[in-house]
């Protein structure tokens, strides 16, 4: 422990200096706009972070929309907790990973399918926040034309969050971005220990 790191005043000094410091950030922060939030990297998390902002903007009362690209059928907490509320359009497009199609023109049918539904979400400014949810694995694989992409990303309604997941995020993605945030791993339970997935966590 630093020397005097529990000293009452010292303590009060630097939250002053930091409420100060906030409180000038939060004073040039005027706008009011849609963003566009990235969540790339390899660790664990990513989509988490999206479902966690849609928990958010319902509990707003705001219409959300979710597009899965690449995740196939598989039953997870996510869908069944999600889909049965109201304001929620959720749509799993994917066929499963790409280790297990193995089947690149079927891919690349399911992401432009799945494209075109997020399409409509992204012209429709009723969904206040949209999800695109590894999006950015179709993007890598060229599944999908990144111009198209981006150039419906940019036309979206003014007010529209969206939220764009997955590893290896393209670097066009990021330029566009106004919040990207990168996970890593410092450990990893399937990975490390050979833990399988489990309910509630992965699943």
């Amino acid at each position: 422990m630093r020397e005097n790191a529990k000293d009452p005043q010292r303590h009060a000094q630097r939250m002053a200096r930091k409420q100060r410091v906030v409180q000038a950030r939060m004073a040039r922060a005027q706008k009011d706009q849609g963003v566009l939030l990235v969540l790339t990297g390899p660790g664990k998390g990513k989509s988490s972070s999206g479902f966690g902002m849609l928990a958010r903007a319902l509990g707003h009362g705001m219409q959300v929309g979710v597009v899965q690209f690449i995740k196939g059928r598989r039953e997870t907490g996510e869908e069944a907790f999600f889909r049965g509320l109201p304001n929620v359009d959720y749509h799993i497009m994917g066929e499963g990973f790409t280790w297990d199609t193995q089947d690149r023109e079927r891919d690349v049918r399911a992401a432009q399918a799945a494209w075109a539904e997020a399409r409509r979400m992204l012209g429709d400014e009723r969904y206040a926040v949209v999800l695109l949810d590894e999006l950015n694995i179709a993007l890598r694989h060229e599944y999908l034309d990144i111009d198209l992409v981006l150039d419906d990303l940019e036309a979206r309604p003014e007010m529209q969050h969206v939220v764009v997941t997955g590893r290896y995020a393209p670097q066009a993605m990021i330029d566009l971005a106004d919040t990207v945030t990168e996970m890593g791993i410092v450990k990893h339970a399937f990975k490390d220990q050979g833990i399988k997935a489990q309910k509630g966590i992965e699943l």
